[in-house]
């Protein structure tokens, strides 16, 4: 599982990292050379191979917060500039170092991980207990793909939980061609659901080879109003409210709101109490255990992640700029260490 002495790898005092200091456009992010963190004794330091600009990313770095989280947002991720400079929620790399107590990892452990809100793993290297979320790679699994299976993997998993996601059940996914869309229509075609994607009509095809028996193409059809009723529909892009979605929800269907405002959370008990209906919402939660059953999906073949594209850390400007631009299809990947 480790390295040989002779691969052992030098931490150096300093490391490249993708670094804002402000919110605002791509542009505020550059790669500059910062401290590499040191693991505590039950912590882990992986060497990044590749990461992801993910949507959480973008939102925090541009601060485009979900209507009514921008004081919120201040608040947790600081109030005149980002309290954690270096982004990036997911990876995957190699163990370089452990702490004293670490019992389950070794130097050399190729591993996947999800740093969640407290980033960091926009660079050379990135620590993480060892009791987070974090598992062993599959040999097998590529990093490139690898990297791009938490952020999106353990939010399906996490809201189909919460939605009592079941075999036969009718499932729309609105934004199915995103990074987290992608995953929730694959989760639910393993789970046996008979699944509808909501895209644009260049992307049909590929949500069909993902496992979609229905595509609805948003530019020229309106899935609330075409007449079809579901008994989940899963909105992971924040245009579709429960005023909207209730006209396509099957009696007793639920919302997974993925993307939703703050007022729209706080309606959510109502809409349970004195509807048939009923909302799923709030953050998604990090879990262990989803992580592994994500990758051992991956593993086996039974998800395959979607990229749209790749990009070096000194174009992480370029990378924001695609996901910004909305019209990313899946992950957009951040080689770091390069991939071997």
């Amino acid at each position: 599982m480790g390295h040989t002495q002779a691969e052992v790898v030098t931490i150096p005092v300093y490391m490249r990292a993708a670094v804002y200091r402000r919110y605002g456009p791509p542009e505020v992010v550059a790669v500059e050379d910062v401290l590499t963190p040191r693991p505590g004794p039950n912590d882990l330091l992986i060497r990044v191979r590749a990461t992801t600009v993910s949507s959480a990313d973008w939102r925090l770095r541009s601060f485009s917060m979900p209507r009514g989280f921008g004081r919120i947002g201040r608040l947790a991720f600081g109030i005149k500039g980002p309290r954690k400079p270096i982004l990036g929620s997911e990876l995957a790399g190699d163990v370089v170092a452990i702490g004293a107590a670490v019992t389950d990892f070794a130097v050399g452990d190729a591993v996947i991980a999800f740093t969640g809100t407290r980033f960091g793993a926009h660079a050379e290297y990135c620590r993480i207990a060892a009791d987070g979320v974090v598992v062993h790679k599959p040999k097998h699994l590529g990093y490139q793909s690898a990297a791009t299976l938490a952020f999106s993997g353990t939010t399906a998993l996490d809201f189909f939980r919460r939605g009592a996601l079941r075999s036969g059940q009718r499932v729309l996914i609105n934004g199915a061609s995103g990074a987290v869309g992608s995953a929730m229509l694959q989760v639910a075609v393993a789970a046996g659901a008979e699944v509808t994607a909501v895209c644009s009509g260049t992307n049909a095809a590929l949500m069909r080879d993902l496992g979609a028996t229905r595509v609805v193409d948003y530019t020229t059809t309106d899935f609330a109003t075409e007449g079809m009723r579901y008994d989940l529909i899963a909105d992971t892009v924040g245009n579709a409210p429960y005023p909207r979605a209730r006209h396509a929800l099957a009696p007793r269907g639920t919302l997974l709101a993925v993307l939703a405002t703050l007022p729209a959370m706080l309606r959510a008990p109502w809409v349970g109490l004195t509807t048939q209906h009923r909302i799923v919402a709030g953050p998604a939660a990090e879990r262990v255990d989803d992580l592994r059953t994500i990758v051992a999906m991956a593993a086996a073949g039974r998800f395959t992640p979607l990229i749209d594209c790749s990009y070096p850390l000194s174009e992480i400007v370029a990378a924001h700029a695609r996901v910004e631009s909305g019209r990313k299809r899946g992950s957009v990947v951040v080689m770091v260490n390069g991939e071997r």
